[in-house]
């Protein structure tokens, strides 16, 4: 243990030693590893009281009596798009979550401070994609559900510190993510072949670009990339690009927008059918409803590659914006 530590750090660890309920060392646990400092004298314990916070909310969320454990990392799909934000600590991840979606993650400038992941939806033209908050990434410990949450997403939006080394916290991010068998998707031709390795969209955001001043080292890190990732500059803090963030993850997520419309009537732009590209006729009747999808007989299209209201049958492959009347 460092020798040069401030009294608060003894105090709190006093009031660990004596703490009754999980929570009550929870709060003392973070408070000292808030305190300690951060060199690589005190990495090991820094990890070591990480995994001790990690065991004890574990033990907290599990009911007394042997009911069953429904994991905090085992959350439902909400909306047509699943997509985690991921980084390493203190690169205002929670920050940017907040900000684009209804969800409220606790956000604070120390770091370590998200230890459970935390779901929100945003709004992309009246479609809601779901964005989950996550604990940094950490080569010291790494919760391996969370592994599990980043294998079933759609996405990746790989945050990072512009203004704090961010070729450094990309290369850690990906080796941690590549011993867990992870592979970013613009990565899978220059990867070896591998059995049981799952291979995910990844956007790198460099977050804190905050006003026009840092757009030179945004192009920097850019070139330095070599056009290798896709990358786009943000701030969780001003809402800087955030209009372009929101597209690039519709359009990541291979999202097309469908509207309905019934015959004699003005399509409703409010509420799309979200599918999938490359997804037909049928596919959209059968969301719409199991008896438009089994009765079908034709359609009436309306869109990019239609002529106004042309007759289309159930393989027509629909594009983004068109408008569809079902005929049965």
């Amino acid at each position: 243990m460092p020798t040069n530590l401030p009294p608060d750090f003894y105090e709190a660890e006093k009031r660990y030693r004596l703490a009754k309920s999980p929570a009550e060392k929870i709060a003392c646990l973070e408070e000292m590893l808030s305190i300690i400092p951060k060199h690589k004298g005190t990495d090991h314990i820094r990890a070591d009281y990480r995994r001790q916070i990690s065991k004890l909310k574990t033990a907290s969320r599990t009911q007394k009596g042997g009911s069953i454990h429904v994991s905090a990392f085992r959350i439902d799909r909400e909306g047509p798009g699943q997509v985690v934000v991921l980084g390493p600590t203190n690169v205002g991840k929670s920050a940017l979550v907040d900000a684009l979606t209804n969800a409220t993650p606790e956000v604070a400038p120390t770091p370590y401070t998200t230890w459970r992941p935390t779901p929100g939806m945003m709004l992309v033209d009246n479609v809601q994609i779901q964005l989950i908050d996550t604990p940094p990434l950490d080569r010291e410990y790494l919760e391996p559900e969370l592994i599990d949450l980043i294998r079933r997403s759609d996405l990746i939006l790989l945050v990072l510190d512009l203004q704090t080394h961010p070729d450094q916290q990309l290369e850690t991010t990906i080796e941690i993510l590549k011993q867990n068998r992870i592979v970013p998707l613009n990565l899978k031709d220059s990867s070896e072949e591998e059995q049981y390795v799952w291979y995910v969209p990844v956007i790198v955001l460099t977050n804190k670009c905050d006003d026009e001043s840092l757009d030179e080292i945004c192009e920097i890190f850019r070139e330095l990339l070599e056009d290798e990732w896709p990358i786009l500059s943000v701030s969780a803090s001003t809402g800087r690009n955030f209009d372009q963030l929101r597209q690039s993850i519709f359009d990541s997520l291979d999202l097309i927008r469908v509207y309905s419309k019934a015959p004699d009537e003005e399509p409703d732009f409010s509420e799309p059918v979200v599918l999938k590209e490359g997804a037909t006729l049928e596919e959209f009747a059968k969301e719409i409803h199991k008896d438009f999808h089994e009765k079908l007989k034709f359609a009436r299209v309306w869109g990019s590659t239609a002529f106004d209201g042309q007759m289309v049958q159930r393989d027509y492959i629909l594009q983004d914006g068109d408008v569809v009347e079902l005929r049965i």
